[in-house]
Order: C-alpha cells, then sequence, then structure tokens
C-alpha cells in the first residue's frame, strides 16, 4: 500500500514549481494517535506530504524515467499546528537541479498562515556518485503510482503531456 500526504496538485509547472492541496480530516487515525485529548497533523507527516510535492516535481524533470528519493531535509521549521479541518497547501519550488541530485524550497501554508518552511535534497538513484546497484525497475514511479498520478495532476498539465 502507498500512502498519500497530498489530495491533488492545483498548480504545476514543469521544471518550476508546483503547488499541492492537503484537506485534514477527523477521519485520519493518525491525528487521534498523536496527542488524543487534541488532534493534530504530525509534523512528521507533513514533511511526508511536502516530499511527495516535490519528489514528483523532481521525477518529472525526467518524465518519471529516473528513480528518485529523498537524501536529505536541510531545513524543517514549523511555526503552527495544524487541526482536523484546515486546508494545506505544500508549495515546492526549485533550488537547483544536477545530474545526480535536485534540491527544492518549499512552504507549507494554510490560508494565510505560514505553517513551515522546508528544504530537502533529492537524489537521482540512477546517476548516484556512491556506483551502488539498484534494481533495474522503477520502484518509485512505478506503473501503479503513475496511474495514479493522473487523478492528482491539474487537468492543463494532463492534456498538454
Amino acid at each position: 500500500m502507498r500512502w498519500f500526504w497530498i489530495d491533488k496538485f492545483i498548480e504545476f509547472e514543469p521544471g518550476k514549481r508546483a503547488v499541492a492541496v492537503k484537506n485534514v480530516t477527523l477521519a485520519e487515525e493518525h491525528l487521534h494517535d498523536h496527542y488524543q485529548a487534541y488532534p493534530v497533523m504530525p509534523e512528521s507527516l507533513m514533511i511526508e506530504g511536502m516530499a511527495q510535492t516535490g519528489g514528483i516535481l523532481v521525477g518529472q524533470i525526467r518524465n518519471f524515467k529516473e528513480k528518485v528519493l529523498l537524501a536529505k531535509i536541510g531545513k524543517a521549521k514549523f511555526f503552527e499546528m495544524v487541526r482536523p479541518g484546515d486546508q494545506l497547501y505544500y508549495e515546492a519550488e526549485f533550488d537547483n537541479i544536477a545530474d545526480e541530485a535536485a534540491s527544492i524550497k518549499g512552504t507549507i501554508t494554510c490560508g494565510d498562515t505560514l505553517i513551515a518552511e522546508i528544504s530537502m535534497l533529492f537524489s537521482h538513484v540512477d546517476n548516484n556518485m556512491a556506483g551502488v546497484e539498484f534494481p533495474e525497475e522503477n520502484f518509485v514511479f512505478n506503473e501503479q503510482f503513475m496511474n495514479q498520478l493522473t487523478h492528482y495532476l491539474p487537468k492543463e498539465y494532463k492534456q498538454s503531456n
């Protein structure tokens, strides 16, 4: 099973930036497990939502042919808690792109409120410098994931590709 921490993309500019939405609801079990008397969205899952938003943006650079993995969280600074009923916006923007890696700068907002600032480094493991052998099949952007992704991207992106 693959966990999605974003609900859909509302903007997707290939090679530049992406904005995804996450609706936080009381139906999500993890909210009750974090603090039982005070349901909040765990920061670690918001980091994962940003990693999915940024990782898909990075994967698109080479048309999802390479394996892209989160290599490093450079910064994750949180300013506010997120509660059920909140709608999060994950905005990922390229900071740097190289053959072996790409970095993004990201923000998480809820309305006009800044929730977090995050920077991440993603590795193109097919072009890694360590010489480690990885499986031939794309275990990140596999067929099942790519079928799901078509439902998450904005209509104008799907029509242009």
